[in-house]
């Protein structure tokens, strides 16, 4: 990224205007920079009250008494390395935040010897690079910054603290320790009793290893859906008051409505907050056979949206009793479950609906259904409070499944499980180096989840996404 030696400074806080600012510094000319603006540097971790000034330095480098004007008074903190947060010098400036006076502490930073301003996450990446937070820790991290409901926060915390990454510590530990019996008994080979007595052990707790990695990864889905939240399609045929529904859960006007069939074309995406965790409705096209080009293209990505997302709300019209049954590519085996909303039943006279089996809410040939007006917003209540307890009950025990939040890390343990398996298999045939081979593979694997080995292809990726400053 940039040459270890200098030093970077950026403000580390929400964009002025703000009541406070923090600006940080990091690097081995930290102490410079306090230096420069407070002109002490106070005792390490302890909170300091200093004004902070400009210097304007004359053609000597001297800095006349009279050139000092004051920026600010500002609390100063002073953390030595390796006792800080990226594991090197680090000082961090608490002003009042304004735009002038955050301008004029950068300004006189990018002043001094040896300073430029930080690039995106690279605090973090410093971190990272000095042993002070492993790549899980780092996503953690990211995902963090990013959460936009309670349950991702949670998620994201526990990932920030070590949820998977000290456990894949702890595996890597276990099979460097079968690993070493292993090629103690390569070490040697004249001796029968010796192979026996340590090759067992070290497949037993590769095959307990191998055991314990798919079982996480059978239900590892779970932590990745919630970090991007779970995906519920609205479909239905054209004129059913697809895009009315999403607006009235949106509580905005998010999709086009009007009264002509084939309004909307693409598909539009709305996330939301319900009961803490994060939702995405998807809006789609309304299906029906059509000649134009443009809307059959919107029919077919409807109908992939809805075959690959969580859940399906299918919209019927009160009113018409042939848009009532879902196509039957949505109610297929291991398609995602249906729901059936019947709109509209506002118009319905008597409370007649389409179907007697409707009358009220409940199920409709096994599919949950709810009676619901977009225009008046019966029972969006019931049906809010429903998609709620789905989500609550699909993320029930993420704290377990939560360790696997990416695909990353699905790939990286899957590729350990996998050379646990053949190293298990190799064992049939006491093929002490193919054994050998294998569980290097798999710690290899586990390296690369935490960021210990062949990562430098990823570390761009992921630190281009955070912010300056952090």
């Amino acid at each position: 990224m940039s040459n270890r030696r200098d030093t970077i400074f950026a403000l580390s806080s929400g964009r002025p205007p703000a009541a406070i600012a923090v600006v940080r510094v990091s690097g081995p000319g930290a102490r410079d920079a306090i230096l420069a603006l407070a002109g002490r540097v106070p005792q390490p971790r302890q909170a300091a009250l200093a004004r902070l000034k400009s210097r304007s330095r004359d053609g000597s480098g001297t800095v006349p008494d009279s050139a000092f004007e004051p920026i600010d008074d500002a609390l100063v903190l002073w953390f030595p390395g390796p006792l800080s947060e990226t594991g090197e010098d680090t000082a961090e400036f608490q002003l009042h935040g304004g735009v002038a006076v955050v301008a004029a502490v950068l300004s006189e930073l990018g002043r001094v010897e040896g300073l430029r301003p930080a690039g995106p996450g690279e605090f973090t990446r410093r971190a990272f690079e000095n042993g002070k937070l492993d790549l899980t820790r780092v996503e953690g991290l990211a995902d963090l910054i990013g959460a936009e409901t309670e349950a991702q926060r949670r998620q994201a915390f526990r990932q920030l603290k070590g949820l998977l990454g000290d456990r894949a510590e702890r595996w890597r530990k276990r099979l460097t320790e079968a690993l070493a019996l292993v090629e103690a008994s390569i070490d040697f080979p004249d001796e029968d009793a010796v192979s026996d007595t340590v090759i067992q052990p070290a497949l037993a707790m590769a095959k307990e290893l191998e055991r314990e990695i798919r079982d996480l990864l059978a239900h590892a889905h779970r932590g990745e859906r919630l970090r991007e939240g779970l995906t519920v399609t609205v479909a239905g045929p054209v004129n059913v008051g697809k895009s009315s529904i999403v607006n009235r859960l949106a509580k905005r006007s998010a999709a086009i409505v009007s009264p002509f069939a084939g309004t909307t074309r693409d598909v539009i995406e709305v996330h939301l907050d319900l009961g803490g965790f994060p939702l995405t409705i998807l809006d789609t096209a309304g299906m029906r056979d059509t000649h134009d080009p443009v809307e059959e293209e919107g029919v077919r990505r409807a109908r992939m949206r809805a075959a690959a997302s969580d859940l399906v709300l299918w919209v019927s019209d009160a009113t018409r009793r042939e848009s009532l049954p879902p196509p039957p590519d949505l109610t297929k085996p291991n398609a995602p479950p249906v729901w059936i909303l019947s709109n509209k039943s506002d118009l319905v006279e008597g409370g007649r609906l389409e179907d007697a089996s409707l009358r009220s809410a409940g199920t409709f040939n096994g599919m949950k259904h709810y009676r619901i007006s977009a225009q008046t917003g019966a029972s969006f209540d019931d049906l809010v409070g429903g998609l709620a307890d789905y989500a609550r009950c699909f993320f029930s025990g993420s704290a377990e499944s939560g360790l696997v939040t990416r695909q990353r890390h699905r790939t990286a343990l899957k590729e350990c499980a996998e050379a646990l398996n053949r190293a298990y298999a190799a064992g049939g045939s006491v093929r002490e180096d193919i054994i050998a081979e294998e569980l290097r593979l798999a710690i290899r694997a586990l390296g690369r989840l935490v960021g210990r080995v062949d990562v430098e292809n990823v570390l761009d990726v992921i630190f281009r996404d955070f912010c300056i400053g952090k």
